[in-house]
């Protein structure tokens, strides 16, 4: 795993400023990525107060510096939500510095059977949103028993919410199961898995993701697959940069491969189901533009 605790560049580049402190009156949820934050809000409503840690989408998300503001807003909070597998293991560390007696934490590797060692990026799988949403309500309700339906009507409200992209993945899988493609780390992998995309150069892509250099085979593989045209579109990760994924756009633009960029981290204010649209409709069109 890349080193995610590596000191960020200036203090506070992706922690959330937009809600300050947790109200008194509100349930405080702290989410260590803001999609699960934009889930907690909309399974509580105006009854909790979230704050999101890793909130900007411009910003490489590995690069992570803890602060005394964020060990505040770990301590305040009565619900926490982080992704666990490796992606995010500043998160423990944090708890055990900021202990509160009844505090609820939510650990979303745990609840859809992933482990250390897969691939973390759990929110690009279908499954895994359902399975956070449920488990919200459900902490919600014992929290705070008495609006318990309201909770529950929001879970009903947010999973009938998915149901667009639920059908955008069926719709696409229909049209390109099958359909070769490369990316630079695995990030968008379990959702290339859902629409039926032929994923390849995978240990080149692990390499990346756990911070090694790339054996010479599997970097000559990759690049022999886009300038022989083999892959339909090259998926990258808009907020890692560097000269070796510089390298691999230049020649997969060179080769009118279509190049479609994701993000770890969603946009500002955006809900999760919008911005999973945003990235699948601009997949799709280029998956378009290669088979013609």
């Amino acid at each position: 795993m890349r080193a995610i605790t590596r000191i960020a560049a200036a203090i506070g580049l992706i922690v959330s400023a937009a809600s300050g402190a947790i109200a008194d009156d509100a349930i405080g949820v702290v989410a260590a990525e803001n999609f699960y934050g934009d889930v907690a809000r909309q399974i509580g409503g105006g009854r909790i107060a979230v704050l999101s840690i890793l909130s900007n989408p411009n910003q490489d998300p590995h690069l992570f510096e803890t602060t005394p503001r964020v060990v505040r807003q770990i301590a305040d909070a009565r619900i926490v939500i982080f992704n666990g597998a490796n992606y995010d293991p500043w998160m423990q560390k944090l708890l055990g510095a900021a202990p509160r007696s009844g505090r609820a934490v939510i650990t979303v590797a745990a609840i859809v059977g992933k482990k250390p060692g897969d691939n973390p990026h759990l929110w690009y799988d279908p499954p895994t949103m359902p399975a956070v949403a449920q488990a919200l309500a459900a902490t919600l309700g014992k929290i705070d028993p008495e609006h318990k339906p309201e909770y529950e009507v929001r879970l009903q409200a947010f999973l009938a919410s998915l149901q667009p992209l639920e059908q955008k993945i069926i719709e696409m899988r229909e049209k390109y199961t099958g359909f070769p493609i490369a990316a630079t780390e695995p990030v968008f992998g379990y959702m290339a898995k859902a629409i039926g995309l032929a994923m390849r150069n995978e240990r080149f892509q692990m390499a990346v993701m756990n911070d090694t250099e790339p054996a010479v085979r599997d970097l000559a593989a990759f690049e022999n697959d886009l300038k022989k045209g083999n892959v339909k579109a090259l998926v990258h990760n808009k907020q890692v940069a560097s000269n070796l994924t510089s390298r691999l756009i230049e020649i997969a633009r060179g080769a009118n491969i279509p190049v479609v960029g994701i993000t770890e981290t969603a946009p500002a204010d955006a809900r999760f189901v919008a911005w999973m649209l945003s990235e699948l409709d601009e997949l799709d069109q280029a998956l378009q533009s290669s088979s013609r």
